[in-house]
């Protein structure tokens, strides 16, 4: 009988062969990368992606093997490809070469994200921050300390602040490409639609993803011309070589949006969170008894109240859509509470029904059923 430590011997050699066949396998996702930006090919292929799960199934099932495991094998193996393709590609198609760039904010963490990504793309990228780390000839802690000379500047900065920011540019008028990354448009809308009557080169864009996001398959931007379509199309360029899905929409639909998209999620998990530290309840005893669907809740919740608490509260305040919002949610948590209050299990199905109705039409972009 093969005892224990012979048996994990044997594991650990079959450990070493899988992780030499997926760097195997990254080799041949590079070569491949390089043939598809030969032939103008996109980066994600959706129908390959559907064949390589399907083989992968079936070989699976062959060997009388669980296919959801070999099934979250792959997907993770295909994000990795993608990873992999999509570095390579905004570095070989840059826009940066020889060119420079200022990120206002830079020290932040959206802000870093963008220093990252003008630096892979070929740009000289300075940052201007008061909480960068010493200064070098590439670091201010004073974005007025720098000149003109940058051709695209990133405002990366809190919404009040670049608030400010953007008027003092708009007083001094600045030469190259300048964009936004603000979460809301509405503290700024008017400065930058005079920037653009000024005959600025500048755009506003809200890029739909955290800091720590390292691949952008799935992932949205929203672009909003402000005045300067040139502009725009420029900012847009910048991520042509990236898998993330553009979006463009006017500055006012998008705070409207950004009231359910970003207002309404917060309100909701900050509301949880609240019912949950008042309760006097352990969290680890909640935690034991979880089920799914409290513990997927757990799970944003936490992502949310690990956040910047001051940047939450600005989304909120200096939205004007967003009280409204808030008073929906507050009346169709009034709405349950009456309805288990009055015993109204009719009125209770039929709020079920509404909600099941909504993710499930076909024409709603959020139909789970269509994904």
């Amino acid at each position: 009988m093969t005892d224990l430590k012979t048996l994990r011997k044997q594991l650990t050699e079959v450990d070493m062969k899988i992780i030499d066949l997926i760097h195997q396998r990254q080799s041949l996702s590079k070569k491949i990368g390089s043939i598809k930006r030969k032939e103008g090919k996109p980066t994600r292929d959706f129908l390959r992606e559907k064949q390589v799960l399907e083989l992968a199934i079936s070989h699976a099932e062959k060997l009388n093997m669980e296919p959801d495991v070999i099934v979250d094998v792959m997907q993770l193996l295909i994000k990795s490809s993608l990873r992999t393709q999509e570095k390579a590609r905004v570095k070989a198609e840059g826009q940066g070469s020889g060119r420079s760039a200022l990120v206002i904010g830079g020290a932040g963490r959206m802000g870093n994200w963008f220093v990252e990504f003008m630096k892979s793309q070929g740009f000289d990228v300075h940052v201007a921050d008061p909480n960068a780390n010493g200064e070098t000839e590439n670091t201010f802690s004073n974005w007025q300390e720098t000149d003109d000379s940058y051709d695209v500047t990133v405002v990366a900065a809190p919404l009040r602040e670049s608030a400010a920011i953007l008027s003092q540019i708009l007083e001094i008028t600045r030469s190259g490409l300048i964009f936004d990354i603000g979460s809301l448009k509405a503290p700024f809308k008017e400065t930058l639609k005079q920037m653009a009557e000024k005959g600025m080169q500048v755009a506003s864009i809200h890029p739909m993803f955290g800091p720590n996001t390292d691949l952008l398959s799935g992932k949205h931007i929203i672009f909003m011309d402000v005045g300067s379509d040139q502009s725009l199309e420029k900012v847009q360029k910048l991520f042509e070589s990236t898998t993330a899905q553009q979006i463009k929409m006017s500055l006012d639909n998008h705070d409207f949006a950004i009231s359910y998209v970003l207002g309404l999620s917060h309100a909701l998990n900050i509301a949880f969170s609240k019912v949950l530290s008042a309760s006097g309840e352990k969290k680890n005893l909640l935690s034991q008894l979880s089920s799914t669907t409290f513990k997927d809740q757990l799970g944003v919740t936490k992502r949310v109240t690990d956040d910047n608490p001051h940047l939450y509260y600005e989304i909120q305040h200096l939205n004007k859509y967003s009280l409204k919002t808030i008073a929906e949610l507050s009346q169709a948590v009034q709405e349950i509470f009456d309805c288990v209050d009055k015993g109204n299990e009719a009125a209770f199905v039929e709020m079920m029904k509404q909600g099941k109705s909504y993710f499930s039409d076909a024409n709603n972009p959020f139909c789970i059923a269509c994904l």
